[in-house]
């Protein structure tokens, strides 16, 4: 299956699926790169201060890990590309509209976006509500 980079057909067709697992976001030194993988990151990121994970919340708790917030991953299933412009605005501005948080990752298949876990449902809601919308116009 070829990326999609149309805006309209990605809106209307991003299915979004809610995790049931709960994430966080935190951080590691540098110095312990090399034991990344034990933590089985969802996601991560290098930066300058340390490195950034997205780990369920068990295993931040289970490996002593510092964490502030809890999160559900929200995954919009189309294929997008990477290169299509206006998918990350247009999800950020309808959860935005309802004074809802979202940590946007883009990967190679999906965009998926964290949100806080209180908000969750009303975040998916409002997702499928975006599709159903954009799917009506096309």
């Amino acid at each position: 299956m070829q990326p999609i980079k149309q805006l309209s057909t990605l809106l209307s067709s991003m299915s979004p699926a809610l995790s049931s697992e709960t994430y966080v976001f935190c951080t590691i030194k540098e110095e312990f790169t090399e034991q990344l993988f034990r933590f089985k990151p969802k996601g991560l990121f290098v930066e300058e201060e340390g490195v950034t994970l997205i780990i369920t919340q068990q295993t931040a708790i289970t490996h002593q890990l510092a964490f502030s917030g809890t999160f559900r991953q929200i995954t919009l299933t189309v294929h997008s590309s990477l290169e299509a412009v206006g998918l990350t605005a247009a999800v950020s501005k309808a959860l935005a509209d309802n004074n809802i948080s979202a940590n946007v990752v883009a990967a190679y298949y999906h965009d998926h976006i964290f949100v806080p876990e209180q908000d969750a449902d009303r975040a998916l809601n409002t997702l499928i509500e975006l599709q159903k919308h954009h799917a009506r116009l096309n």
